[in-house]
C-alpha cells in the first residue's frame, strides 16, 4: 500500500477560538466542498464534532458517480486539533487531521490527509494524474471560501 499525504495550511484573521468554532461544526463541511462534489450530509448530526462522531454523507467526488463516505471523529483536543478517519468510503485509507494554533495576525490552520487508493499497482498513476490534482482543487477552493468568509491574515513586514 502506498501512503499520500497532503498539507494545506492558512492562516486566518480571526482567533483560535472562532476558527475552531467553524470547522468544528461539521454542518460547515458542505460550506467548503466544491458545489460539483454534490456533498449532502444524510443523518442528523450535531453542532460539534466529538470523539466517536460518526458522519454519513453522500458525495460525488469524480465523474458524477454517488459515492457514501463515512467517517468518525477519532480524536479531539478542544481549541487545538481533531482528527476524521474514513470507515466506508472510496479510499482504502483516509486520515484527516486538522490542527489550529495561534499565529501572528490570528489563527494557523494546518490540515494533514494521509490516503491510499484501491487501485493496487496502479495506485501511484492514478494519484498523480487524478486524485491528487482533485484533492489539491477541492483545498483551493476551501481556501477561497475561507478567505471570503474571514479575510486575509496580515502579512508580516
Amino acid at each position: 500500500m502506498s501512503l499520500h499525504r497532503l498539507e494545506a495550511v492558512q492562516v486566518l484573521p480571526v482567533s483560535r477560538a472562532e476558527a475552531w468554532e467553524f470547522f468544528s461544526n461539521p454542518r460547515n463541511l458542505s460550506v467548503i466542498t466544491p458545489p460539483d462534489m454534490g456533498f449532502e450530509i444524510t443523518e442528523e448530526i450535531p453542532e460539534r464534532v466529538h470523539p466517536g462522531l460518526i458522519v454519513v454523507y453522500r458525495v460525488r467526488p469524480l465523474l458524477g458517480i454517488p459515492v457514501t463516505w463515512v467517517t468518525e471523529i477519532t480524536a479531539v483536543v478542544e481549541g487545538e486539533l481533531f482528527v476524521d478517519d474514513q470507515r466506508i468510503g472510496p479510499y482504502r485509507f483516509w486520515h484527516h487531521q486538522h490542527h489550529f494554533r495561534d499565529a501572528p495576525g490570528g489563527t494557523e490552520v494546518r490540515d494533514i490527509v494521509h490516503y491510499a487508493l484501491p487501485f493496487g499497482p496502479l495506485g501511484g498513476v492514478v494519484n498523480e494524474r487524478v486524485i491528487a490534482p482533485r484533492l489539491q482543487g477541492i483545498f483551493d477552493f476551501r481556501r477561497g471560501v475561507i478567505e471570503q468568509r474571514f479575510g486575509l491574515a496580515p502579512q508580516p513586514r
